[in-house]
Parts: C-alpha cells; sequence; structure tokens
C-alpha cells in the first residue's frame, strides 16, 4: 500500500528522503501500520469506518491540514457523501470561530493546578448543533466533540469527557480506538508538514511562521466560560448516568508543577485486568513487563493499534546506529509535552533528557519558564530542537523551511533531523492519549 505520510509530504519511494525515513524502518513501517489499524480495520467493531473517516477529515481540518482533509473526506464521500458534506460545513463553522480568535491558536487549555493558572488559555469549545447531530447521529457528534477537545485544548481533558462519550454509546474499546486515532493523526500529519518543509527547505530561506507560543489570557474568557459551564453541566449529568465505568479519584495527590519523574498515571476508564489479557494484547505490549502499567493495558483494548504504536515508539527514540542523540530526542520529547501541558509526559522525558544530558538544570529551566521562542538556553543544538519541536507541535503547525535550516546550521544533518520531527511529532499523539484517558499523581516516596 502506498505509504500515507510519504503522500501527505510529497516524497515519491525511493527519493533521497524516503530512504533517510529508512534508517527508522521500524517507525516507518509501523505509522503505515497505524493507519491501516486505525482506519481500515477488517473488523471495526462498534466504530464503523464511515465514522472513522469522518473524525480523520475533521481532525485534519482542524489541524489546518488541506491535504490530509482532502484524503480523508474522500474516502468518507465514498462511505457517505452527505456526512462528508456536513463534516465540511462544520470545519467551516469551527475555523471561523477560531479565526475570529486571532490571538488564539492550539494548543490553548486550564490548568487543574492552580500554581499553573498564570498559564491557562481560554479557547472555544465544541457543541455539536442538533442538526448536525441529526445527520451525523449522536455517537459522531460526540466523537467529534472529543476529537475538538484533543487537537485544540488536549489538557482540558476531564473525567467528565469519557462520561459523556459513554452516554453518547461508545463503549470502552472504541474510546481507546477514537483516542488513539485522533492522537495518531496528530503525529501523522506533523511528521508529515515537517517532512514537507524538508523537501522545500533548499528552495527557500523565507522567515518561518510566527512560533510563538500561546500567550496566557488570550481569547474571549466569557464566550469561554459560558460554553465551558454547559459543557461542565453536561458532564457532570453524564457521570452520573455512568456510574462507577469512569473514575474520577477525589483523593488523589495531583502535582501542582512540572517536574522532572516522580508522577504516575491513573486510568479514568478501566484497563483490561492483567489476568484477562489476550495472548494478541500480551503480545502487543511487545514488552512483558508492560502488563503490570495499567496505561498499557488500557491501550491495550487496541491490541493492533497499540503494537504498531508501541513498535513506533521504539524505533524512534532508541534506535541509535545513527542519527540524533538520545539526549537532543528526549528535549523534542520535553518541549512537545511541555507546550501540549502533559505534565506525566514532561516529568518521565525531562528526566530522561536530564539522565543522557547531565543538564538537570537546564532541563529544570524549560520545565519552570515553560517554552518560549526563540529559545535561549545557550546551546545552538538544543536551541534549535526547542523551536523546531514547538513550531511543530502549534496548532496549526508553524513548522517551516526557516527551521529547517535553523537546525542545519546548528549542524544537524537531513537524517538528525528527521529524528527530531519524529520525536516531537511523536509526543503529539503520546500527549493526548495521556491528558485525554486518565491524569497523573505524584508518587509516594520509594513507590
Amino acid at each position: 500500500m502506498t505509504d500515507i505520510i510519504n503522500t501527505l509530504a510529497g516524497i515519491a519511494a525511493q527519493d533521497p528522503l524516503d530512504k533517510l525515513r529508512d534508517h527508522r524502518a521500524q517507525a516507518k513501517d509501523n505509522a503505515q501500520l497505524s493507519f491501516e489499524a486505525l482506519l481500515e480495520p477488517a473488523e471495526t467493531g462498534g466504530f464503523s469506518h464511515r465514522d472513522r473517516y469522518a473524525v480523520a477529515a475533521f481532525t485534519a481540518g482542524l489541524l489546518g491540514a488541506p491535504a490530509a482533509e482532502e484524503f480523508y473526506r474522500d474516502l468518507l464521500r465514498d462511505e457517505d457523501e452527505v456526512a462528508s458534506w456536513e463534516i465540511a460545513e462544520l470545519l467551516d463553522e469551527v475555523l471561523l470561530e477560531l479565526d475570529s480568535r486571532s490571538t488564539v491558536r492550539g494548543p490553548y487549555g486550564t490548568f487543574e493546578s492552580a500554581a499553573l493558572a498564570a498559564e491557562n488559555i481560554p479557547g472555544p469549545w465544541l457543541s455539536v448543533e442538533k442538526k448536525s447531530s441529526e445527520v451525523l447521529g449522536a455517537q459522531l457528534a460526540a466523537g467529534l466533540e472529543f476529537a475538538h477537545l484533543l487537537v485544540l485544548h488536549p489538557r482540558d481533558s476531564r473525567p467528565e469527557h469519557m462520561a459523556l462519550l459513554l452516554d453518547a454509546g461508545w463503549d470502552e474499546d472504541s474510546i481507546v480506538t477514537l483516542a488513539q486515532l485522533v492522537s495518531f493523526l496528530n503525529f501523522q500529519i506533523r511528521i508529515s508538514t515537517g517532512l514537507t518543509a524538508l523537501v522545500h527547505a533548499p528552495a527557500t530561506t523565507l522567515p518561518p511562521v510566527s512560533d510563538e507560543p500561546p500567550e496566557a489570557g488570550d481569547g474571549d474568557g466569557e464566550a469561554t466560560s459560558a460554553r465551558d459551564s454547559a459543557a461542565s453541566s453536561k458532564g457532570s449529568e453524564a457521570l452520573a448516568r455512568v456510574g462507577e465505568r469512569v473514575s474520577t479519584y477525589p483523593g488523589l495527590t495531583r502535582p501542582e508543577l512540572f517536574q522532572q519523574s516522580g508522577l504516575g498515571w491513573v486510568p479514568w476508564i478501566s484497563p483490561v485486568a492483567e489476568a484477562d489479557l489476550t495472548d494478541v494484547q500480551r503480545e502487543a505490549l511487545i514488552e512483558a513487563g508492560r502488563a503490570k502499567n495499567p496505561y498499557f493495558r488500557l491501550l491495550a483494548r487496541d491490541p493492533a493499534a497499540l503494537r504498531a504504536r508501541t513498535l513506533t515508539d521504539l524505533d524512534i527514540f532508541f534506535n541509535t546506529t545513527d542519527g540524533l542523540g538520545r539526549a537532543e530526542r528526549e528535549l523534542a520529547a520535553t518541549v512537545a509535552s511541555r507546550l501540549n501541558g502533559c505534565l506525566f509526559c514532561a516529568s518521565i522525558h525531562s528526566d530522561r533528557a536530564t539522565e543522557e544530558s547531565g543538564r538537570r538544570d537546564l532541563v529544570q529551566t524549560l520545565l519552570d519558564t515553560g517554552v518560549e521562542t526563540p529559545s535561549n538556553l545557550g546551546d545552538a543544538v538544543w536551541d534549535a530542537v526547542v523551536d523546531a519541536s514547538a513550531a511543530l507541535t502549534l496548532t496549526p503547525q508553524a513548522f517551516g523551511p526557516a527551521h529547517v535550516n535553523a537546525l542545519r546550521e546548528a549542524g544537524l544533518d537531513d537524517g538528525d533531523i528527521i529524528d527530531v520531527l519524529n520525536c516531537a511529532a511523536f509526543f503529539n499523539w503520546a500527549n493526548r492519549l495521556m491528558l485525554s484517558l486518565g491524569e497523573p499523581e505524584v508518587l509516594a516516596p520509594g513507590k
């Protein structure tokens, strides 16, 4: 089958960049397998091909990726032309609202911790109107609202959003697949954006699109508060209806600030019990020890997607036969996590960046001050990696040929640059899963 990432990036088979991608062949192949598992599975369960293509087209439109949007809308048209037009109209409305708030771009949202309130960025929420819901169906309408949350403001995720999906007819297995699908597309489209810039970088030295991360306090606070209040009311009612199917952890010790290490993670919906894992699910974990981890047991509800994602992850971060250093790979993951507001992922990967580099204070500065561009950490390579990772994480993406040139000027070759792109793009996948399916907790000493 045609490699979708290459298609979206305009890279032909056996082109030099295609051959460079083959240096991470397992990541390349399993990104394609993720597409097949999430968009074109033989057995769809409670999540039809039509609804998968609709979510994909909507997600691509939110990400500002016209080629990807058209690709997925074309798949949707083959299933349901009326739904395709409804998705297009819904996107027009959503993007018009975003454009009217010119100072708001993703990732925006509200931190649960009061200590991070200065970084809160209000922005629009999606509530699919009754007319669209009647055309698309209540279950898909709820899925599109969830996709809007994950793409634009993932740190606004709360247990109530699991309840809203359950209440609309999604079950636990299909919720995991939905979260995987939207999160995977955030990887697929971002890596294709980065590769497109790499294709065009030799021909231009144009300045990049502004890649300043969003500023706290932007947006229409009053309108957002009203919308958020309505969503909160719906969510509370849904929580009451679904009962114990969603866990809220009232006594959980939640982190106040970004920190290196010391955090765990708890799921809002039930993982597969370790004793109940099938052979297929255990194989999808890749590493047997992951059966103890509730996050991986939750993702095991869709084993084909989990297996492909895990193999992509391992090749991107741990294949060191050539390419970018481990510290810089972890730095890219940390930048994406800090900007998206994923305290758990930032804790794990900042700690690894410190372990690989020995630069604990510099890494902590990034966690404390947030992502600022242009970066001024005092190291040319790290600054270029920070700026590139941040630009790729913004929605719509601000990464362009000038970022490629900056990475090259810092001494990175195109294989190294593909590693930067892979790492930053992958954590736009990982962050969204962690943020939307559960939350971090502070671990007791020695745990």
